[in-house]
Protein backbone atom coordinates (compact mmCIF):
# COMPACT_ATOMS: atom_id res chain seq x y z
CA UNK A 1 0.00 0.00 0.00
CA UNK A 2 3.10 2.58 0.63
CA UNK A 3 4.39 2.20 -2.73
CA UNK A 4 0.60 2.17 -4.39
CA UNK A 5 0.35 5.59 -2.21
CA UNK A 6 4.15 6.82 -3.23
CA UNK A 7 3.08 6.39 -6.93
CA UNK A 8 -0.17 8.63 -6.24
CA UNK A 9 1.52 11.39 -4.86
CA UNK A 10 4.14 11.32 -7.68
CA UNK A 11 1.91 13.50 -9.70
CA UNK A 12 0.89 16.21 -7.09
CA UNK A 13 3.34 18.66 -8.33
CA UNK A 14 0.74 18.60 -11.73
CA UNK A 15 -2.33 19.22 -9.53
CA UNK A 16 -0.83 21.95 -7.24
CA UNK A 17 -1.80 26.13 -7.77
CA UNK A 18 -0.40 26.99 -10.48
CA UNK A 19 0.18 23.86 -12.51
CA UNK A 20 -0.77 22.50 -15.55
CA UNK A 21 -4.06 20.56 -14.11
CA UNK A 22 -4.70 23.23 -11.38
CA UNK A 23 -8.28 23.08 -12.26
CA UNK A 24 -8.65 19.86 -12.20
CA UNK A 25 -7.38 19.48 -8.67
CA UNK A 26 -11.17 19.00 -6.62
CA UNK A 27 -10.94 15.92 -8.44
CA UNK A 28 -7.53 14.42 -7.79
CA UNK A 29 -8.12 15.21 -4.33
CA UNK A 30 -11.50 13.49 -3.86
CA UNK A 31 -9.23 10.54 -5.75
CA UNK A 32 -6.22 10.72 -3.30
CA UNK A 33 -8.28 11.15 -0.09
CA UNK A 34 -10.62 8.66 -0.97
CA UNK A 35 -8.11 6.42 -1.45
CA UNK A 36 -5.79 7.44 1.44
CA UNK A 37 -5.61 9.65 4.30
CA UNK A 38 -4.82 13.35 3.56
CA UNK A 39 -0.95 14.53 4.05
CA UNK A 40 -2.18 18.03 5.82
CA UNK A 41 -1.08 18.72 9.34
CA UNK A 42 -2.15 21.41 11.10
CA UNK A 43 -0.60 24.69 10.77
CA UNK A 44 -1.44 26.12 14.13
CA UNK A 45 -3.88 24.94 17.42
CA UNK A 46 -6.91 22.20 16.67
CA UNK A 47 -9.88 22.28 18.45
CA UNK A 48 -10.26 18.53 18.02
CA UNK A 49 -6.92 15.88 16.71
CA UNK A 50 -8.54 12.67 15.66
CA UNK A 51 -7.13 10.15 13.53
CA UNK A 52 -10.36 9.25 11.75
CA UNK A 53 -11.64 11.56 9.03
CA UNK A 54 -14.88 12.52 7.86
CA UNK A 55 -14.30 10.07 5.00
CA UNK A 56 -13.51 7.25 7.60
CA UNK A 57 -16.48 7.78 9.70
CA UNK A 58 -19.02 7.80 6.54
CA UNK A 59 -17.68 4.49 5.84
CA UNK A 60 -18.31 3.22 9.14
CA UNK A 61 -22.30 4.51 8.32
CA UNK A 62 -21.93 2.32 4.92
CA UNK A 63 -20.76 -0.35 7.04
CA UNK A 64 -23.51 -0.57 9.44
CA UNK A 65 -26.17 -0.48 6.50
CA UNK A 66 -24.69 -3.43 5.34
CA UNK A 67 -26.66 -6.03 7.18
CA UNK A 68 -29.77 -4.08 6.05
CA UNK A 69 -28.67 -4.46 2.20
CA UNK A 70 -27.96 -7.78 2.51
CA UNK A 71 -31.09 -8.58 3.73
CA UNK A 72 -33.16 -6.06 1.77
CA UNK A 73 -32.09 -8.05 -0.97
CA UNK A 74 -33.05 -11.85 -0.23
CA UNK A 75 -36.54 -10.12 1.52
CA UNK A 76 -37.01 -8.72 -2.35
CA UNK A 77 -36.46 -12.10 -3.66
CA UNK A 78 -38.79 -13.42 -1.63
CA UNK A 79 -41.71 -11.61 -2.09
CA UNK A 80 -41.15 -11.77 -5.66
CA UNK A 81 -41.77 -15.23 -5.77
CA UNK A 82 -44.05 -15.42 -3.22
CA UNK A 83 -46.85 -13.47 -5.48
CA UNK A 84 -45.60 -15.56 -8.06
CA UNK A 85 -46.46 -18.62 -6.40
CA UNK A 86 -50.38 -17.63 -6.57
CA UNK A 87 -50.45 -17.08 -10.45
CA UNK A 88 -52.63 -20.55 -11.83
CA UNK A 89 -49.91 -23.42 -12.50
CA UNK A 90 -47.30 -21.62 -10.56
CA UNK A 91 -44.04 -23.41 -10.53
CA UNK A 92 -43.19 -21.47 -7.27
CA UNK A 93 -45.36 -23.06 -4.80
CA UNK A 94 -42.81 -24.29 -2.73
CA UNK A 95 -40.90 -21.01 -2.81
CA UNK A 96 -43.77 -19.53 -0.45
CA UNK A 97 -41.46 -21.23 2.27
CA UNK A 98 -39.13 -18.25 3.25
CA UNK A 99 -36.10 -20.10 3.19
CA UNK A 100 -36.54 -22.20 0.00
CA UNK A 101 -35.04 -21.21 -3.28
CA UNK A 102 -32.64 -19.27 -1.58
CA UNK A 103 -30.37 -18.44 -4.73
CA UNK A 104 -33.12 -17.41 -7.22
CA UNK A 105 -34.21 -15.07 -4.44
CA UNK A 106 -30.58 -13.80 -3.93
CA UNK A 107 -30.23 -13.80 -7.41
CA UNK A 108 -33.47 -11.37 -7.75
CA UNK A 109 -32.91 -9.44 -5.36
CA UNK A 110 -29.50 -8.52 -6.88
CA UNK A 111 -31.09 -7.85 -10.06
CA UNK A 112 -34.05 -5.31 -8.41
CA UNK A 113 -31.51 -3.54 -5.67
CA UNK A 114 -28.27 -3.54 -7.40
CA UNK A 115 -29.66 -0.67 -10.27
CA UNK A 116 -31.14 1.23 -7.68
CA UNK A 117 -28.04 1.81 -6.29
CA UNK A 118 -26.12 2.25 -9.54
CA UNK A 119 -28.28 5.07 -9.87
CA UNK A 120 -28.43 7.00 -6.62
CA UNK A 121 -24.86 6.23 -6.57
CA UNK A 122 -24.21 7.93 -10.32
CA UNK A 123 -26.56 10.82 -10.25
CA UNK A 124 -25.71 11.88 -6.68
CA UNK A 125 -22.05 11.85 -7.43
CA UNK A 126 -21.72 13.37 -10.32
CA UNK A 127 -23.93 16.44 -9.05
CA UNK A 128 -21.68 16.46 -6.55
CA UNK A 129 -18.58 16.45 -8.59
CA UNK A 130 -20.07 19.27 -10.47
CA UNK A 131 -20.36 21.60 -7.46
CA UNK A 132 -16.84 20.25 -6.13
CA UNK A 133 -15.81 21.21 -9.44
CA UNK A 134 -17.58 24.98 -9.74
CA UNK A 135 -16.83 25.97 -5.82
CA UNK A 136 -13.07 24.21 -6.01
CA UNK A 137 -13.06 22.06 -3.30
CA UNK A 138 -13.24 17.82 -3.01
CA UNK A 139 -15.94 15.75 -3.34
CA UNK A 140 -17.99 16.01 -0.24
CA UNK A 141 -18.36 12.91 1.79
CA UNK A 142 -21.78 13.01 3.00
CA UNK A 143 -23.13 11.43 -0.25
CA UNK A 144 -21.28 8.14 0.88
CA UNK A 145 -23.91 7.67 2.89
CA UNK A 146 -27.14 9.46 1.20
CA UNK A 147 -26.20 7.30 -1.50
CA UNK A 148 -26.58 3.97 -0.03
CA UNK A 149 -29.53 5.13 2.37
CA UNK A 150 -31.88 6.41 -0.75
CA UNK A 151 -32.14 2.99 -2.52
CA UNK A 152 -32.76 1.94 1.14
CA UNK A 153 -36.05 3.31 1.42
CA UNK A 154 -37.85 3.03 -1.30
CA UNK A 155 -40.12 0.45 -2.57
CA UNK A 156 -38.79 -2.15 -4.79
CA UNK A 157 -40.76 -1.37 -8.30
CA UNK A 158 -40.35 2.23 -8.05
CA UNK A 159 -39.05 3.38 -11.45
CA UNK A 160 -35.43 4.23 -11.91
CA UNK A 161 -35.80 7.40 -13.52
CA UNK A 162 -37.67 8.50 -10.35
CA UNK A 163 -34.96 7.43 -8.29
CA UNK A 164 -32.52 9.16 -10.42
CA UNK A 165 -34.91 12.72 -10.53
CA UNK A 166 -35.51 12.51 -6.75
CA UNK A 167 -31.69 11.84 -6.51
CA UNK A 168 -30.94 15.10 -8.09
CA UNK A 169 -33.31 17.18 -6.40
CA UNK A 170 -32.70 15.95 -2.83
CA UNK A 171 -28.89 16.77 -3.91
CA UNK A 172 -29.86 20.19 -5.45
CA UNK A 173 -32.53 21.68 -3.09
CA UNK A 174 -31.95 19.70 -0.17
CA UNK A 175 -28.36 19.83 0.16
CA UNK A 176 -26.21 21.85 -2.14
CA UNK A 177 -28.43 25.45 -2.07
CA UNK A 178 -27.90 25.27 1.51
CA UNK A 179 -24.06 24.89 1.02
CA UNK A 180 -23.12 21.58 0.87
CA UNK A 181 -22.29 18.52 3.14
CA UNK A 182 -22.64 20.00 7.08
CA UNK A 183 -24.86 22.64 5.80
CA UNK A 184 -28.66 21.45 4.89
CA UNK A 185 -31.50 21.48 7.52
CA UNK A 186 -32.81 18.67 6.49
CA UNK A 187 -32.17 14.67 5.86
CA UNK A 188 -31.12 14.45 2.07
CA UNK A 189 -32.56 10.67 1.76
CA UNK A 190 -35.71 11.51 3.47
CA UNK A 191 -35.54 14.95 1.39
CA UNK A 192 -36.10 12.25 -1.55
CA UNK A 193 -38.50 9.88 -0.40
CA UNK A 194 -40.76 13.04 0.33
CA UNK A 195 -40.28 14.48 -3.18
CA UNK A 196 -41.49 11.37 -4.86
CA UNK A 197 -44.07 10.89 -1.93
CA UNK A 198 -45.33 14.13 -2.74
CA UNK A 199 -44.66 14.29 -6.64
CA UNK A 200 -45.37 10.73 -7.58
CA UNK A 201 -47.43 9.18 -4.80
CA UNK A 202 -48.93 6.00 -6.79
CA UNK A 203 -44.96 5.00 -7.21
CA UNK A 204 -44.43 4.98 -3.37
CA UNK A 205 -47.82 3.63 -1.67
CA UNK A 206 -50.75 1.41 -2.80
CA UNK A 207 -50.65 -2.65 -2.80
CA UNK A 208 -48.42 -2.80 -6.60
CA UNK A 209 -45.00 -1.42 -5.64
CA UNK A 210 -43.80 -3.47 -2.37
CA UNK A 211 -43.33 -6.93 -3.86
CA UNK A 212 -41.10 -6.69 -7.13
CA UNK A 213 -42.78 -7.94 -10.32
CA UNK A 214 -47.11 -6.97 -8.59
CA UNK A 215 -47.62 -5.39 -11.65
CA UNK A 216 -47.11 -8.31 -13.95
CA UNK A 217 -48.73 -10.46 -11.68
CA UNK A 218 -51.92 -8.51 -12.17
CA UNK A 219 -51.46 -8.14 -15.24
CA UNK A 220 -51.39 -11.46 -16.09
CA UNK A 221 -54.16 -12.23 -13.91
CA UNK A 222 -56.98 -10.26 -16.15
CA UNK A 223 -56.07 -7.03 -14.04
CA UNK A 224 -57.14 -8.78 -10.39
CA UNK A 225 -54.38 -10.20 -8.21
CA UNK A 226 -54.59 -13.72 -7.78
CA UNK A 227 -56.44 -15.60 -4.87
CA UNK A 228 -54.64 -15.39 -1.57
CA UNK A 229 -52.74 -12.60 -3.21
CA UNK A 230 -51.80 -9.56 -1.47
CA UNK A 231 -49.59 -6.58 -2.52
CA UNK A 232 -49.81 -4.96 0.74
CA UNK A 233 -47.90 -3.96 3.78
CA UNK A 234 -48.82 -4.35 7.18
CA UNK A 235 -49.44 -0.52 7.70
CA UNK A 236 -51.09 -0.60 5.21
CA UNK A 237 -53.34 -3.63 6.01
CA UNK A 238 -53.80 -1.54 9.87
CA UNK A 239 -54.38 1.17 7.99
CA UNK A 240 -57.34 -0.61 6.39
CA UNK A 241 -59.29 -1.73 9.47
CA UNK A 242 -59.73 1.70 10.84
CA UNK A 243 -61.73 2.10 8.54
CA UNK A 244 -63.16 -1.28 8.87
CA UNK A 245 -66.71 -1.19 10.31
CA UNK A 246 -68.56 -4.51 9.81
CA UNK A 247 -65.74 -6.24 12.39
CA UNK A 248 -64.95 -5.61 15.84
CA UNK A 249 -61.59 -4.29 16.51
CA UNK A 250 -60.54 -7.17 18.74
CA UNK A 251 -61.20 -9.44 16.03
CA UNK A 252 -59.43 -7.37 13.15
CA UNK A 253 -56.38 -7.11 15.79
CA UNK A 254 -56.37 -10.61 15.99
CA UNK A 255 -56.05 -11.46 12.31
CA UNK A 256 -53.42 -9.07 12.50
CA UNK A 257 -51.43 -10.26 14.71
CA UNK A 258 -52.00 -13.77 12.85
CA UNK A 259 -50.71 -12.58 9.29
CA UNK A 260 -47.93 -10.56 11.24
CA UNK A 261 -46.36 -12.24 13.94
CA UNK A 262 -44.12 -10.85 15.98
CA UNK A 263 -41.05 -12.75 15.46
CA UNK A 264 -41.43 -12.46 12.04
CA UNK A 265 -41.66 -8.64 11.87
CA UNK A 266 -38.79 -8.05 13.61
CA UNK A 267 -36.63 -10.75 11.59
CA UNK A 268 -37.96 -8.96 8.84
CA UNK A 269 -40.00 -10.96 7.54
CA UNK A 270 -42.30 -9.08 5.65
CA UNK A 271 -42.99 -6.68 2.69
CA UNK A 272 -41.83 -3.32 3.00
CA UNK A 273 -39.08 -0.88 1.63
CA UNK A 274 -35.75 -2.31 0.46
CA UNK A 275 -33.43 -2.30 3.49
CA UNK A 276 -36.07 -1.14 6.21
CA UNK A 277 -38.02 -4.23 7.06
CA UNK A 278 -34.97 -6.11 9.38
CA UNK A 279 -35.43 -4.43 13.15
CA UNK A 280 -32.71 -7.25 13.41
CA UNK A 281 -30.71 -5.81 10.75
CA UNK A 282 -31.46 -2.54 12.06
CA UNK A 283 -29.89 -3.13 15.82
CA UNK A 284 -26.81 -4.80 14.32
CA UNK A 285 -26.20 -1.70 12.24
CA UNK A 286 -26.83 0.60 15.46
CA UNK A 287 -24.49 -2.28 17.65
CA UNK A 288 -21.84 -1.01 15.07
CA UNK A 289 -22.39 3.02 15.11
CA UNK A 290 -22.79 2.57 19.01
CA UNK A 291 -19.61 1.25 19.53
CA UNK A 292 -17.57 3.52 17.12
CA UNK A 293 -19.20 6.61 18.57
CA UNK A 294 -20.68 7.62 15.17
CA UNK A 295 -24.36 7.60 16.35
CA UNK A 296 -25.97 8.96 19.31
CA UNK A 297 -27.21 6.66 21.54
CA UNK A 298 -29.39 9.39 23.29
CA UNK A 299 -31.33 10.08 20.11
CA UNK A 300 -31.44 6.00 19.22
CA UNK A 301 -32.81 5.29 22.91
CA UNK A 302 -35.38 8.34 23.07
CA UNK A 303 -36.57 7.98 19.41
CA UNK A 304 -37.83 4.12 20.55
CA UNK A 305 -38.83 5.51 23.93
CA UNK A 306 -41.12 7.92 22.63
CA UNK A 307 -42.82 5.56 20.07
CA UNK A 308 -43.22 2.75 22.80
CA UNK A 309 -44.80 5.45 25.17
CA UNK A 310 -47.01 6.97 22.49
CA UNK A 311 -48.18 3.14 21.60
CA UNK A 312 -49.13 3.23 24.85
CA UNK A 313 -51.33 6.42 25.09
CA UNK A 314 -53.40 5.07 21.74
CA UNK A 315 -54.00 1.62 23.84
CA UNK A 316 -55.48 3.40 26.37
CA UNK A 317 -57.25 6.06 24.07
CA UNK A 318 -58.33 2.90 22.11
CA UNK A 319 -61.18 3.23 19.15
CA UNK A 320 -60.04 0.55 16.43
CA UNK A 321 -57.70 -2.02 16.02
CA UNK A 322 -54.68 0.52 15.14
CA UNK A 323 -55.03 2.15 18.38
CA UNK A 324 -55.38 -0.96 20.13
CA UNK A 325 -52.24 -2.85 18.18
CA UNK A 326 -49.53 -3.24 21.14
CA UNK A 327 -47.02 -0.54 21.45
CA UNK A 328 -44.22 -2.48 20.76
CA UNK A 329 -45.56 -3.61 17.17
CA UNK A 330 -44.76 -0.09 16.32
CA UNK A 331 -40.68 -0.75 16.71
CA UNK A 332 -40.50 -3.48 14.61
CA UNK A 333 -43.18 -2.82 11.65
CA UNK A 334 -42.46 0.14 9.13
CA UNK A 335 -39.55 2.15 9.24
CA UNK A 336 -39.19 2.71 12.72
CA UNK A 337 -35.91 0.95 13.82
CA UNK A 338 -34.42 2.14 9.63
CA UNK A 339 -35.10 5.52 11.07
CA UNK A 340 -34.18 5.85 14.53
CA UNK A 341 -30.90 4.27 13.93
CA UNK A 342 -29.79 5.98 10.44
CA UNK A 343 -31.95 9.05 10.03
CA UNK A 344 -32.76 10.30 12.87
CA UNK A 345 -28.95 10.21 13.72
CA UNK A 346 -27.95 12.25 11.08
CA UNK A 347 -25.18 14.87 13.20
CA UNK A 348 -26.18 17.71 10.39
CA UNK A 349 -30.00 17.27 11.12
CA UNK A 350 -30.58 16.53 14.69
CA UNK A 351 -29.87 17.85 17.37
CA UNK A 352 -26.75 19.08 18.89
CA UNK A 353 -26.66 19.60 23.25
CA UNK A 354 -27.03 16.56 25.17
CA UNK A 355 -30.57 17.22 26.74
CA UNK A 356 -31.79 18.21 23.22
CA UNK A 357 -31.28 15.14 21.53
CA UNK A 358 -33.26 13.29 24.55
CA UNK A 359 -36.21 15.45 23.25
CA UNK A 360 -35.39 15.21 19.47
CA UNK A 361 -35.71 11.83 19.29
CA UNK A 362 -38.70 10.95 22.12
CA UNK A 363 -40.71 14.03 20.17
CA UNK A 364 -39.68 12.21 16.50
CA UNK A 365 -40.83 8.71 17.99
CA UNK A 366 -44.07 9.72 19.50
CA UNK A 367 -45.17 12.15 15.90
CA UNK A 368 -44.16 9.06 14.25
CA UNK A 369 -46.61 7.24 16.29
CA UNK A 370 -49.47 10.03 15.90
CA UNK A 371 -48.89 9.91 12.39
CA UNK A 372 -49.52 6.66 12.10
CA UNK A 373 -52.78 6.35 14.17
CA UNK A 374 -54.28 9.43 13.82
CA UNK A 375 -53.63 10.08 9.92
CA UNK A 376 -55.93 8.86 7.52
CA UNK A 377 -54.44 9.39 4.42
CA UNK A 378 -50.96 7.97 4.89
CA UNK A 379 -49.96 4.48 7.26
CA UNK A 380 -46.20 5.29 7.52
CA UNK A 381 -45.51 8.61 9.94
CA UNK A 382 -41.34 7.78 10.38
CA UNK A 383 -40.51 10.34 7.50
CA UNK A 384 -42.52 13.20 7.89
CA UNK A 385 -42.32 13.05 11.84
CA UNK A 386 -38.19 12.81 11.42
CA UNK A 387 -38.03 15.91 8.65
CA UNK A 388 -40.54 17.97 11.19
CA UNK A 389 -38.34 17.47 13.70
CA UNK A 390 -35.23 17.94 11.80
CA UNK A 391 -37.02 21.59 11.52
CA UNK A 392 -37.76 21.62 15.38
CA UNK A 393 -33.71 20.63 16.44
CA UNK A 394 -32.55 24.19 16.37
CA UNK A 395 -35.44 25.71 18.36
CA UNK A 396 -35.12 22.70 20.60
CA UNK A 397 -30.95 23.24 20.98
CA UNK A 398 -31.71 27.26 21.43
CA UNK A 399 -34.09 26.34 24.57
CA UNK A 400 -32.19 24.02 25.88
CA UNK A 401 -29.07 26.57 25.67
CA UNK A 402 -31.58 29.31 26.83
CA UNK A 403 -32.44 27.29 30.21
CA UNK A 404 -28.60 26.27 30.89
CA UNK A 405 -28.00 29.87 30.99
CA UNK A 406 -30.69 30.78 33.09
CA UNK A 407 -30.19 28.02 35.90
CA UNK A 408 -26.28 29.10 35.83
CA UNK A 409 -27.05 32.61 36.42
CA UNK A 410 -29.41 31.51 38.89
CA UNK A 411 -26.31 29.99 40.73
CA UNK A 412 -24.18 33.19 40.56
CA UNK A 413 -26.73 35.48 42.00
CA UNK A 414 -27.52 33.05 45.29
CA UNK A 415 -23.89 32.51 45.64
Amino acid sequence: MKALEKLLHKWDPMFEKGAKWEKFHPLYETMTTFAFTPKHVTKKGAHIRDGVDLKRTMFMVVIALIPCLLFGIYNTGHWHYEIQSYLPGSEFEAYRDYMTGFGDKVLYGLSRVLPLLVVSYGVGLAIEFVFGFLKGHSLHEGYLVSGMLIPLIMPVDVPLWMVGVATAFAVIIGKEVFGGTGMNILNVALTARAFLFFAYPTAMSGDKVWKGGTADVIAANNGMLPDGATGATALADLQAMKTNLTESASLLLEKFQAQYDPIDAFMGMIPGSVGETSTLAVLIGALILLATGVASWRIIVSFFAGGFLFGLLMNAIGGNAYFDMPAYYHLIIGGFAFGAVFMATDPVTAAQTSVGKLWYGFLAGGIAVLIRTLNPAYPEGVMLAILFMNVMAPIIDHYVIQANVKRRLKRLKTA
